[in-house]
C-alpha cells in the first residue's frame, strides 16, 4: 500500500496536468458558476416583493425603491403591480434554473473531458515507460487505472471539485441574501446545518479511508483476476478450475461494491436528518415572526424568502458534503491515478528516431553485466561477444542461464548495468536506443497478434491504410505460410481472435517471422521463434531466412542444435556467463560424446 498523500494535495496536482484549454475553460465555468449565484439571488430577493404585492399590494406600491419600475410601467394603481412582480419572479425563476442547468452541464461535459485527458495521458506514459518498469510491475493494476480508477476519479473527485466550488459560490450569494433578509435567523441557520455536517465528516473519517483502501485493492483484484481467467482460458478449461476463479473474482467484486454502497450511503444519507431540521427550523421560524407586533401578514414575505432560502442552502450544504465524503472515498484510487500521471517521460523517448544510428560492421558487447535491482544477484557478468554484420551467431544455454536478458540488451530494451553496448564503435544508450531498434525485428517464442487480419499482424503497427499488400504477401511466403492463407475464404483478410487463438501454434510463429521480414531489417532475433513447428518447416523457413539479403546479421535462441547449423559461431550460457564459443561441429561433436 502506497503511503497516504493529503487529499488537499492530491487535489492540487491535478491541476499541474491539465493542458492550458482545460485551464481556460475552467476560468470559464468560474464565470458560468458566479452568473448562476446571482441568478440565485435575484430569485430569492424577488420572493420579498412578490409575497409583499400579494398580501400588501398598497404598501408595496408606495415602497420607494419601486418607484422607477411604476414610473417606467406607468402604472397608477397598486393591483397593477401583481402581474409584473409575478412575471419577472416567474422569469427570475426560470432563468435561475436554465442557469443552473447550463452550469451542470458544462462541469460534466467537463469533468469527463479531463477524464479522457487523464487517461490518455496514461496510457500514453505508460506504453513509454522502459522496458524494466514493464516487467517489475503488474499490468491488472495499470489496466485498473485506465479503465476504472479514471472513472471513479472523474465521478468522485473531479465533479466533486467542481461541485463543491459552484455549490461553495452559490451558497455564499444565498447567504448573502438571506443575512440581508435575517441576518441572526440565517446565521443561526447556516451555523446550526454545518456543524451537523461537520461532525458527520468527523465521525465517518476513519470509514471512509478504510472502504477507499479496499475499494482501491478489490479493483485491482478484480482485473488481475478477469486477465488471468480470460487469459488462460484453455488451462482453466482442461483443469476444470472455473470454481476456483469464479470464487476469486466474486470475493474481490463483492468487496468492492460493498465498499462503493457504504461511502455512497454515508454520501447521502445525512440529507434526510438535515432535511428534517430544515422544516423544524422553518415552523420555530415562522411562529417566531408570527409573534412580532406587525403581525403575520409582514412575516410571511420574510418568511417566504427564507424558507426560499433554505430551500437552496440545504441542497448546496448536502453536495458539498457528499462530494468531500466523495473525494476521501476516492482518494486511494486518486492516489494511484496520480501516481501513473506522474510516470516520467524523456522527451527523446517520445521521438521516433532522434539520433540516427548506422549499422555497418559489428555488434559488440564489452564486459556488460546486468541485474535487475541492486541488491539481487547478477543475471549477466562479464559478457564479451563480436557480432559481425551479416553473420548467423547461435546462442544455447539451460533456463535461467540469461540468454534472454542478454537478447534484451542486445535489442535496447535494458541498458547494461556496467559495461557497453556498441554498434559500430558507437554505445547504445536511452538517446539512440530508438534509431538503434529501428534496425532489429524480434521474433519471440510467444507471438502477440492482435485482434485484427492477418494482413495487420504482419504489418504491425502500420496503419491500415499503409499496409502494402504486396510486401505482406511475399513476407508470408518466405516465411512459408502464404499458401495457408490464401487457402482460407478471406485470406489476408481474415481475423486471427484475440492473441491469434483462431490459430495454431506453428501458424501464430509463421506471422511472427513474416511480421520481422515484412519489417525488412538488418537484424532478426529469433528467440525459440521456430519451437513450434515441425522439423521439416523449421528447415525450410531457416533456408528461406538463409537466401535473403547476406548482409542480413540472424541471432538465433534455440534448444534444438539442428537449428543452429548455419551459425558461423554458437555462445553458451551459464549461470549469467559464457563457458563456451564454439562452431556447430564441436558442439555437435560435444553432444554426441
Amino acid at each position: 500500500m502506497n503511503k497516504s498523500v493529503p487529499l488537499l494535495h492530491l487535489t492540487f496536482r491535478l491541476w499541474h496536468h491539465l493542458n492550458s484549454r482545460r485551464q481556460q475553460q475552467l476560468a470559464l465555468l468560474l464565470a458560468i458558476m458566479i452568473m448562476a449565484s446571482i441568478s440565485e439571488v435575484v430569485s430569492i430577493g424577488l420572493v420579498l416583493p412578490f409575497l409583499g404585492a400579494l398580501m400588501s399590494p398598497e404598501r408595496m406600491f408606495a415602497h420607494h425603491m419601486l418607484q422607477p419600475a411604476i414610473k417606467l410601467l406607468n402604472l397608477t394603481e397598486a393591483k397593477q403591480l401583481l402581474l409584473p412582480l409575478t412575471l419577472l419572479f416567474i422569469f427570475a425563476a426560470l432563468f435561475s434554473s436554465a442557469t443552473r442547468l447550463m452550469l451542470l452541464w458544462c462541469q460534466t461535459r467537463l469533468g469527463h473531458g479531463i477524464g479522457a485527458d487523464f487517461s490518455y495521458k496514461i496510457y500514453k506514459n505508460t506504453l513509454y515507460q522502459p522496458y524494466y518498469v514493464h516487467i517489475a510491475r503488474s499490468s491488472s493494476r495499470v489496466v485498473s487505472a485506465i479503465t476504472g480508477k479514471i472513472t471513479d476519479v472523474v465521478q468522485n473527485s473531479l465533479l466533486p471539485i467542481l461541485m463543491i466550488i459552484s455549490s461553495g459560490l452559490i451558497l455564499i450569494f444565498v447567504m448573502g441574501a438571506l443575512i440581508a433578509i435575517d441576518p441572526l435567523v440565517a446565521l443561526a441557520a447556516f451555523g446550526g446545518f454545518s456543524v451537523i455536517y461537520g461532525l458527520i465528516i468527523v465521525g465517518t473519517k476513519n470509514r471512509i479511508a478504510h472502504n477507499s483502501q479496499r475499494i482501491n485493492r478489490e479493483s485491482d483484484q478484480v482485473i488481475k483476476t478477469l486477465q488471468e481467467g480470460l487469459g488462460g482460458i484453455r488451462d482453466i478449461l482442461v483443469d476444470g478450475a472455473q470454481a476456483t476463479f469464479c470464487e476469486i473474482y466474486q470475493k474481490a467484486d463483492y468487496q468492492l461494491r460493498r465498499s462503493i454502497a457504504n461511502i455512497n450511503i454515508i454520501s447521502w444519507s445525512p440529507r434526510f436528518l438535515v432535511e428534517s431540521l430544515g422544516m423544524i427550523l422553518i415552523g420555530i421560524i415562522a411562529y417566531l415572526l408570527a409573534d412580532r407586533k406587525q403581525g403575520i401578514a409582514t412575516a410571511i414575505p420574510v418568511l417566504g424568502a427564507l424558507a426560499l432560502g433554505a430551500q437552496r442552502m440545504l441542497p448546496l450544504l448536502q453536495q458539498i458534503y457528499s462530494g468531500f465524503s466523495g473525494m476521501r472515498g476516492s482518494r486511494s484510487s486518486l492516489q494511484d491515478v496520480m501516481t501513473l500521471l506522474d510516470q516520467p517521460v524523456a522527451e527523446k523517448a517520445k521521438v521516433q528516431q532522434p539520433i540516427a544510428i548506422t549499422f555497418k560492421k559489428s555488434i559488440q558487447l564489452n564486459k556488460v553485466g546486468f541485474r535487475y535491482q541492486e541488491r539481487e544477484s547478477w543475471a549477466l557478468r562479464d559478457i564479451n561477444v563480436k557480432i559481425e554484420k551479416g553473420s548467423q551467431i547461435g546462442f544455447i544455454g539451460t533456463t535461467g542461464s540469461g540468454k534472454s536478458t542478454l537478447l534484451d540488451i542486445v535489442m535496447g530494451l535494458l541498458n547494461p548495468t556496467e559495461g557497453t553496448l556498441t554498434v559500430d564503435g558507437v554505445p547504445i544508450t536511452v538517446e539512440n536506443h530508438r534509431s538503434w531498434q529501428a534496425h532489429i525485428a524480434h521474433v519471440p517464442q510467444a507471438i502477440f497478434l492482435t485482434d485484427s487480419t492477418i494482413a495487420a499482424n504482419i504489418a504491425f503497427g502500420i496503419p491500415p491504410e499503409k499496409i502494402d499488400v504486396e510486401r505482406v504477401r511475399h513476407a508470408a511466403e518466405q516465411a512459408q505460410i502464404a499458401e495457408t492463407i490464401e487457402t482460407w475464404s478471406k485470406g489476408y483478410n481474415t481475423i486471427v481472435g484475440e492473441r491469434g487463438i483462431q490459430l495454431s501454434g506453428g501458424q501464430r510463429q509463421r506471422i511472427g517471422i513474416a511480421r520481422a521480414l515484412y519489417k525488412k531489417a538488418e537484424v532478426i532475433i529469433l528467440d525459440e521463434a521456430t519451437s513450434a513447428l515441425d522439423t521439416k518447416t523449421e528447415n525450410d523457413i531457416m533456408q528461406s531466412i538463409n537466401k535473403l539479403n547476406k548482409s542480413l546479421t540472424i541471432i538465433i535462441v534455440a534448444h534444438r542444435i539442428s537449428t543452429l547449423q548455419n551459425c558461423s559461431k554458437i555462445v553458451e550460457l551459464e549461470n549469467g556467463q559464457i563457458i563456451k564459443i564454439a562452431d556447430y561441429i564441436e558442439i555437435l561433436e560435444e553432444l554426441k560424446n
